[in-house]
């Protein structure tokens, strides 16, 4: 069970007088009173009785008086510290009246308990990083959390190119009727060439036709002309009709081509080829970006992976507050950093973490609780109670919260304190 303070006796520390209190076992036990009347004195006192030499005062003497300091402190487990006398030096009994010394105080009293603000105004970075040595995955949580930002800096970087390209894509000018590749003026010239060669082929024809003709004609007139000659004649213009007839079948059935296509072509080609280089840039650039959009996908998967492990890996510890995680070097409580914390939840956490750091340091010393509302209070205070730790705190006020009231260096008994109302917890989680 949690060591926590059963009485306390002070006499002459600081601004005290005489100061007795015995603390509720749980809870918030308030010590009020007004401005420079001690109260302050007796959060230091309780800190150098147990913490040692490093809290004492560099006056711990009260002003004005002939009696030196004397701290008595009983703990629940029996434990008596004292210290009194000219050098104020330590004495620990335990509760089988054996002496002990600093070396059993610290065994149990955790640095953080009686010095809370040390944890509370710690940047952010110094509370996530207690949390992770406490629940031990310091190491393997900033080894993800490295991988993570190199991930996440090479995603923004492929990211940042791959606007880039889509953009530069969608302005690229795309001609839908343009051919997929680029026209070749060798080959229409080729094309051009061959038409020609046929269509002079053609033209020899028809000329043949006409010669042909011509002979038959010449024949004609030989048989007139020459009677004598007439068979002869006649032979040779029956072969001339058959030359003719086959010659004429030959030319009925031929069909010059245009090359009129192939010069408008040729005389494009530089247009033509323009549009379809203009094709082939957009298509190169969409397909540029596609490839640095899949990187960017690639690294948000890969990223999400490393954020679930992290996750994993804080649900698998043994967080001494359910809720609380550690998120960029952050300390978070159900998603909120310090700074977003509601007055109650920002100490239930410091204070779970004091218990996790020594378990058997069962209290807490918070000073200037007056910065804290009613209901931040007694939501503390109910905590406190259920999870059976101890909290003494200070608070510029000499109202009915208070159990205790120093006036003029003395300890007064609050005859209007009434115990901590019970509220319902407005936090989820516990030990």
């Amino acid at each position: 069970m949690s060591i926590t303070i059963n009485k306390l006796e002070i006499e002459n520390v600081k601004r005290i007088k005489a100061v007795k209190i015995e603390p509720s076992a749980t809870g918030l036990t308030i010590v009020g009173g007004n401005n420079n009347q001690g109260k302050t004195s007796v959060l230091d006192s309780i800190a150098w009785a147990l913490g040692g030499n490093k809290y004492k005062p560099s006056q711990p003497h009260r002003e004005g008086s002939q009696v030196p300091p004397t701290l008595k402190i009983t703990m629940s487990n029996g434990l008596i510290v004292e210290r009194k006398g000219k050098n104020a030096s330590l004495k620990v009994i335990d509760p089988n009246g054996q002496k002990g010394g600093q070396q059993l105080l610290d065994s149990f009293v955790e640095e953080l308990a009686i010095n809370l603000p040390k944890f509370m105004e710690s940047k952010p970075q110094e509370k996530a990083d207690t949390l992770l040595q406490i629940i031990g995955v310091g190491q393997q949580l900033h080894e993800l959390e490295i991988k993570e930002k190199e991930f996440y800096e090479q995603r923004h970087t492929i990211g940042v190119i791959a606007d880039q390209k889509e953009k530069f894509a969608r302005e690229q000018v795309y001609y839908p009727e343009a051919p997929e590749e680029p026209i070749s003026i060798a080959e229409l010239i080729q094309q051009q060439q061959a038409i020609l060669a046929k269509n002079g082929e053609n033209a020899r024809k028809r000329q043949n036709v006409a010669t042909i003709k011509m002979q038959y004609d010449n024949s004609e007139d030989t048989v007139s002309r020459l009677q004598a000659e007439l068979a002869k004649a006649i032979d040779e213009r029956d072969k001339h009709k058959q030359d003719l007839a086959i010659a004429q079948k030959d030319a009925m059935d031929l069909h010059d081509e245009s090359t009129a296509e192939i010069e408008a072509n040729i005389q494009q080609i530089d247009d033509i080829n323009f549009k379809v280089r203009a094709n082939l840039d957009k298509e190169k650039a969409e397909e540029d970006a596609k490839l640095q959009r899949e990187q960017y996908n690639t690294l948000t998967t890969e990223i999400e992976a490393i954020r679930k492990e992290k996750r994993d890996l804080l649900h698998d510890a043994d967080l001494p507050l359910m809720g609380l995680s550690v998120e960029d070097g952050k300390l978070l409580y159900h998603g909120q950093e310090w700074d977003n914390m509601s007055g109650s939840q920002q100490l239930m956490v410091a204070t779970a973490i004091v218990r996790k750091l020594k378990p058997d340091c069962g209290f807490v010393l918070i000073d200037k609780a007056e910065q804290m509302d009613q209901n931040t209070l007694q939501e503390f205070g109910t905590w406190l109670e259920q999870e059976g730790l101890q909290a003494i705190a200070t608070r510029v006020s000499t109202g009915d919260e208070c159990s205790i009231i120093i006036e003029d260096g003395y300890s007064i008994e609050n005859e209007q304190h009434q115990p901590t109302a019970q509220v319902k917890p407005t936090w989820e989680g516990r030990f």
